[in-house]
């Protein structure tokens, strides 16, 4: 059936430029190796490019690739013959042979032109003239996918993303229509089924360099990293699929292979663990003091500006899940789709805490939990978990926290002019959980949990002015909530304390 919503929009908004499919942008979508014989510039070599052209050509020229109609049919020759296979278009995985790769057996990139291409520019970017993050986050999916093909090769299981273990923004890129990026990444670690994927975001004033290589591209233009996690799966039994073994090769591919492996021990041994975490003593008498301060605050909140009760900050959206945003190899809905979903809700409940236009910060450790079937409904809930403010100078303490007593603060005003947080302002947590209803079996479960960092400078540079917004929770839930969040929030300052002082 057609969707009458989405050809009505396609009519109403898509300029005639794509109607026509850009030939500047035709021209640079290119799936081969950086090194091809017959490639000019970067734009002809890369190994992808930008999701919203991409499918445009995956559809009709790329391998295992089917159309929904195509896939509803195989879909029911398969009951027929009593199976139900994860993928269409892969119906085996060729060999279950497992062998040696390096990481430039797995490198891979793609360009974003920005500076170069209005309209490239205009599909990306948000109301204040920013990236528009969401849009970047299914390039980075998307591109972490092929990486995870391309070291799997000549094997082809079903490789998903099992989880996002952060993403980070180390820069500013402010004005996206003065850059052109560059998105690169590779394998970092292996395990006998699984993989990390590191994906770094470059920008450049000029143009891209000529040479793109993993020992090439100069660390100084990193403004974003990202990890994923993939793990490889038989399509025909459904159970893990041995993938290659990574072999690192210099020391600095050791040491990120050794601390990708101690991150990855880490992360089973809280699955093992109980869910929730219990409060330490510390945030035992935490959670005491904001519940005496928030009953006083109830009385008052009417009358304090930029104070909300967590409560009611809460959004949430519902929508089926369609066919146009999935694996074009399965039946399930593009792991980027669902990550620019949420993300999108968070800077919306963001915005409307704070009033204000928001900047991406980070995207903390995110597990999908179930697969979300194209078919299915979607519910998501956006709620202000955590807040935390930013003074100027060395202040261990928050003086404009809304409490009655006092906070040690978890971060720190950055003295990288170029970071995010290099300013008096408001760091805002945004916690989405999503749930799926399969209509077939009428059953719901937990999708995942995403938690999203954003930063909202102060509009006066008077610190004595206090206009930092502050989230209230009320709750034991909420509370702990709260506590949770400030965990996170300490987690991601000890983050940045890791990273090279390059980036």
């Amino acid at each position: 059936m057609l969707r009458i919503g989405r050809y009505s929009q396609l009519l109403r908004t898509t300029p005639r430029w794509a109607l026509r499919y850009n030939s500047s942008v035709a021209d640079k979508v290119n799936f081969h190796r950086h090194d091809d014989a017959g490639s000019h510039t970067p734009e002809d070599a890369a190994d992808a490019t930008a999701t919203i052209f991409a499918d445009m050509k995956d559809m009709q020229k790329m391998p295992n690739k089917a159309t929904w109609v195509d896939a509803l049919r195989e879909r029911k020759k398969q009951l027929a013959e009593g199976k139900v296979l994860d993928s269409y278009s892969y119906m085996t995985p060729k060999t279950t042979a497992v062998g040696d790769k390096t990481r430039e057996d797995s490198f891979s990139f793609l360009t974003l032109p920005f500076k170069e291409d209005k309209w490239l520019c205009d599909a990306y970017i948000n109301p204040y003239g920013r990236l528009r993050a969401g849009q970047l986050f299914q390039d980075l999916d998307a591109l972490a996918g092929r990486i995870a093909y391309r070291h799997c090769s000549p094997a082809e299981p079903v490789n998903v993303t099992a989880s996002v273990d952060r993403i980070y923004m180390v820069k500013k890129v402010d004005e996206i229509s003065n850059y052109n990026f560059v998105l690169a990444g590779c394998v970092t670690w292996t395990g006998r089924s699984s993989m990390e994927i590191t994906v770094r975001g470059y920008a450049f004033e000029d143009a891209v360099p000529e040479n793109i290589t993993q020992d090439l591209l100069p660390q100084d233009n990193v403004f974003m990293t990202a990890n994923f996690t993939f793990v490889a799966r038989n399509p025909l039994t459904h159970k893990s699929f041995a993938i290659n073994r990574l072999i690192p090769i210099t020391e600095a591919e050791w040491i990120d292979y050794r601390r990708a492996e101690s991150h990855n021990a880490k992360k089973k041994l809280a699955a093992k663990s109980e869910k929730l975490i219990a409060p330490t003593d510390e945030e035992n008498r935490l959670i005491h003091d904001m519940w005496k301060s928030s009953k006083a605050l109830t009385q008052t909140a009417p009358d304090v500006t930029n104070v909300s009760f967590m409560k009611d900050t809460m959004i949430s959206s519902t929508q089926i899940m369609q066919p146009q945003y999935r694996n074009r190899h399965s039946y399930m809905i593009f792991g980027g789709y669902l990550l620019r979903q949420s993300f999108e809700l968070a800077y919306c409940a963001s915005a409307a805490f704070s009033s204000a236009g928001p900047r991406f910060v980070s995207l903390d450790s995110t597990t999908f939990k179930a697969p979300v079937p194209v078919g299915s409904v979607c519910s998501m809930e956006a709620l202000i978990a955590y807040t935390e403010h930013l003074h100027a100078g060395e202040q261990d303490i928050d003086a404009d926290s809304p409490f009655n007593f006092k906070l040690p603060a978890t971060n720190k005003i950055s003295r990288n002019a170029e970071a995010f947080l290099s300013e008096p302002g408001t760091l805002i947590q945004v916690k989405v959980d999503t749930s799926i209803r399969n209509l077939d079996s009428g059953e719901s479960k937990e999708s995942g949990t995403f938690i999203y960092s954003f930063f909202v400078p102060k509009t006066s540079n008077d610190e004595n002015t206090a206009n930092y917004c502050s989230v209230i929770p009320q709750t034991y839930s909420e509370m702990m909530d709260y506590v949770e969040g400030r965990r996170r929030a300490y987690e991601t300052a000890q983050f940045v304390d890791t990273l090279p002082k390059h980036t």
